[in-house]
């Protein structure tokens, strides 16, 4: 089991911006950022491999960027030009395995899951 601890999450405005970072016990190959809003189903943000690939949702493109330092373990996810449907709990993932890149947008994909950290954008 690997137990993994976000942080980072909080409220902004409309334009703000967010950094949430997630930290694993050990190195871990594949890491990633999904979110889930009241009603909807969780879905995939961003993910990152040991290697630095990197795989975005057409939402967030352009906003959002993954990064990873592999010496600390953590995951971060620089949140720009946040919009009020950026509104959600976001969760940090993890697994060992090299999940294919068009298969790592679902979240039955990932083993490993943080406790979730809420970001609220509001007008």
């Amino acid at each position: 089991q690997v137990q993994l601890v976000e942080s980072g999450g909080g409220s902004v405005q409309v334009g703000g911006s967010l950094r949430p970072s997630c930290t694993a016990p050990r190195s871990i190959f594949l890491m990633g950022w999904f979110r889930q809003a009241p009603g909807k189903e969780r879905e995939g943000v961003a993910t990152i491999d040991y290697d630095g690939d990197t795989t975005y949702a057409d939402s967030v493109k352009g906003r959002f960027t993954i990064s990873r330092d592999n010496a600390k373990n953590t995951l971060y996810l620089q949140m720009n030009s946040l919009k009020l449907e950026d509104t959600a709990t976001y969760y940090c993932a993890a697994d060992q395995a090299s999940v294919p890149l068009n298969r790592r947008s679902e979240p039955a994909a990932f083993n490993f899951w943080g406790q979730g950290t809420q970001v609220t954008v509001s007008s």
